[in-house]
């Protein structure tokens, strides 16, 4: 891995990997959902679908012809902290990549013909998701677990926020938060010694500057939120206090949630899938953010089941606060990550991605060695720690479904009791 900065300071990060044959270039810029104010939430998804609607040389036809044409991939997405637009293409098509992303990155016209048509592009994206329990029940998590915290704003933003945007409102937003500070390129694959002198060339007029801006750190809440809807199955999120990016117990955290929910092997999966037949779908998560994260439990179940499914799952978690993990878990959970961390590399998508996030959050990077050595020292007393964060205040929970009957009276402190906290 290499990192320079261009002449006007825009940081690259790069890994050169010759025995493959493609590229996968990316824009980071370290803008969300949680930068936005209130009366403009879901602008930062906004722009980004914006970035495919035309510059001043390709409209949108003209944006993904070129792709198709060199059988490459060019998408983007948004999330609470960063926005990425990327492609993957051919080594020998890595120039015409970065021309079209570049010109769409500084040249997008913002037409407000093609504004007011992604604008409903958009509003069907929302009540497609809304269709959806088992995504919407996360985000109800994230408002019972933060409250009115901007990490607990949706991405997509709501139709009464979306309505009144327009082009003005983009620009103004993207000359404050695209600035260089706040902007990383990073690039993966089999790349030549031109790669700098390609990106000056591109990039190097880039000269909005501005500061990064200071974060307020969200309250852990524990509130239980419930969205009536007539579904089929009820949709359980619990969540408790988790860890930042970069934290140093972040492997714990890691083998905790591959212990409880992480896989087919799990805890959870096993004890309410496999052996109980309660649930088809039931796993565990970890979220980093820049200062906090959430460790979330999900579970899809039928109404009668669901008052089950919650007692096994509070049952398990006694289980791992009171006694920790077992030494095969720890063990196995181990050999498991460093599996998923070597196979991931094996992707440029995946080594493009892991260069882009960690610059723009954490501005360091492990080797390969590095990041095994730290899997490897993991302790018992590691575990413990996480756990002590994790169950220091009552869970939030959050449900979709026709009743709150089953989640009504649950007791969200037990586990801070068991802790001693």
């Amino acid at each position: 891995m290499e990192k320079i900065q261009l002449k006007n300071g825009l940081r690259v990060v790069m890994e050169k990997i010759p025995t493959c044959r493609s590229v996968s270039f990316g824009i980071w810029v370290k803008t969300g959902s949680r930068n936005e104010e209130p009366v403009v939430n879901g602008i930062s998804h906004f722009i980004e679908h914006m970035m495919f609607k035309g510059t001043e040389r390709y409209d949108a036809k003209a944006i993904a012809e070129q792709f198709d044409a060199i059988g490459g991939n060019v998408n983007a997405f948004t999330s609470k902290e960063y926005t990425c637009y990327y492609a993957k293409v051919l080594d020998e098509h890595l120039p015409i990549a970065v021309d079209v992303l570049s010109d769409m990155f500084f040249h997008s016209q913002l037409d407000e013909t093609e504004l007011a048509k992604e604008k409903n592009v958009i509003l069907e994206e929302i009540s497609m998701y809304e269709d959806t329990p088992d995504d919407l029940v996360h985000d109800l998590v994230s408002r019972a677990a933060y409250g009115d915290h901007p990490l607990a704003y949706s991405i997509l933003g709501t139709e009464e926020r979306l309505a009144p945007m327009n082009a003005t409102h983009l620009r103004e937003y993207m000359n404050h938060h695209y600035t260089i500070e706040n902007t990383v390129i990073s690039v993966a694959g089999n790349i030549n010694d031109e790669l700098i002198e390609l990106l000056e060339k591109y990039f190097g007029h880039f000269d909005v500057h501005g500061s990064t801006g200071m974060l307020e750190v969200p309250d852990f809440h524990g509130d239980l939120l419930f969205h009536k809807k007539k579904t089929e199955q009820n949709h359980i999120c619990m969540s408790f206090p988790g860890l930042a990016i970069g934290h140093d117990k972040q492997y714990a955290m890691v083998l905790l949630n591959n212990a409880i929910g992480g896989g087919m092997s799990s805890r959870l999966f096993q004890e309410i899938r496999e052996k109980r037949g309660l649930a088809y779908s039931v796993y565990s998560y970890h979220s980093s953010h820049a200062d906090s994260g959430l460790f979330t439990i999900y579970a899809g179940t039928a109404p009668k089941q669901t008052r089950d499914v919650l007692d096994l799952t509070k049952e398990l978690l006694h289980d791992v606060a009171v006694n920790g993990l077992t030494e095969s878990e720890i063990r196995k959970g181990k050999e498991q990550l460093k599996g998923s961390l070597i196979l991931s590399l094996e992707s440029t998508g995946s080594r493009m991605n892991r260069l882009g996030k960690n610059e723009l959050m954490l501005g360091r990077h492990y080797t390969l060695d590095q990041m095994i050595e730290n899997i490897e020292k993991v302790t018992m007393a590691d575990v413990d720690a996480v756990l002590n964060q994790m169950f220091a205040a009552p869970f939030a929970l959050s449900m979709v479904g026709s009743s709150d009957k089953a989640i009504s009276d649950v007791r969200r402190d037990e586990l801070v009791v068991l802790r001693g906290n």
